[in-house]
């Protein structure tokens, strides 16, 4: 039998909410990472494709964030090579990684909590800033300088984020005085704000009660559809993973254990022993 050509593979993934798979933006191959004498991921490969929502799952200390913070730069594996829209790297740093158009959310909260929405949100726009500090800084009394305008499309933007994750309320309230899934959605807006085109989300529900969980997986759909970014997610609760995720990859004790739509994660023997201890 013929190999598939790339057109018809991406044709043979299903995608839900209509919308179309693309090409592999991001090919994870033979990652293997060691604390000392400890694997934390053993020989990892899986990879991405435009538009897609790709969830990663498995329990407690399978590895997950460590496969984002390698993908991401903040971990540099042993072994293995990651490629990124046809360019291949063994060891990339976070702001390389930020520049080729890759953002992250995180699992614990790192916002300004004394500083705005708008403000918070702002400083994920920093890699698209072409001004010099000085020329920011700088107010012309004859008119709006060119550190000024850029300023100003900045903020255009990001108004635009906000009034997407539906926080227009909120947009000058310090951020710590905000209820935890409103400061998760900021979370998001400030990695909106990069532009990216393939967004890492690590664990964006975590914490969350029903209804807030039901509107990030809203706006995390509609990020994937409106903005065309592609989404790869990490979490826990399975009801979200399987109704929103195209494809899934199960990690445990590091190593891979599943890959595959929804529907064939769920009915796969070794993803119900890892979940739930025994066969089911």
């Amino acid at each position: 039998m013929n190999a598939m050509t790339e057109q018809e593979l991406s044709a043979a993934i299903p995608a839900k909410g209509g919308r179309r798979i693309g090409e592999v933006v991001l090919d994870v191959q033979n990652i293997t990472l060691r604390f000392g004498g400890v694997k934390a991921l053993t020989d990892i490969s899986f990879d991405v494709r435009e538009h897609e929502v790709r969830a990663i799952i498995g329990p407690n200390g399978a590895g997950k964030s460590s496969m984002l913070n390698c993908i991401n730069g903040v971990y540099q594996p042993q072994e293995g090579k990651i490629t990124f829209r046809g360019r291949t790297f063994r060891h990339m740093n976070s702001r390389q990684v930020a520049e080729m158009g890759v953002a992250r959310t995180f699992q614990n909260l790192a916002l300004f909590k004394g500083m705005s929405v708008l403000d918070n949100i702002m400083t994920g726009r920093n890699l698209k800033m072409r001004s010099s500090l000085l020329a920011q800084a700088f107010r012309n009394p004859f008119g709006i300088g060119s550190g000024e305008r850029e300023e100003l499309r900045h903020r255009e933007f990001v108004e635009h984020i906000i009034d997407f994750l539906e926080i227009q309320a909120w947009r000058k309230t310090p951020v710590g005085r905000l209820p935890y899934g409103l400061q998760k959605r900021v979370d998001l807006g400030r990695a909106l704000a990069m532009e990216p085109q393939v967004l890492l989300l690590d664990e964006p529900m975590a914490g969350m009660n029903v209804e807030e969980k039901q509107d990030m997986s809203r706006f995390i759909l509609d990020v994937n559809d409106e903005f065309g970014t592609t989404i790869v997610l990490i979490e826990h609760d399975m009801g979200v993973v399987m109704d929103i995720s195209d494809r899934v990859v199960v990690l445990d004790y590091g190593k891979k254990i599943g890959d595959g739509t929804p529907h064939e994660v769920r009915s796969n023997p070794e993803v119900i022993r890892a979940y739930l201890g025994a066969e089911h």
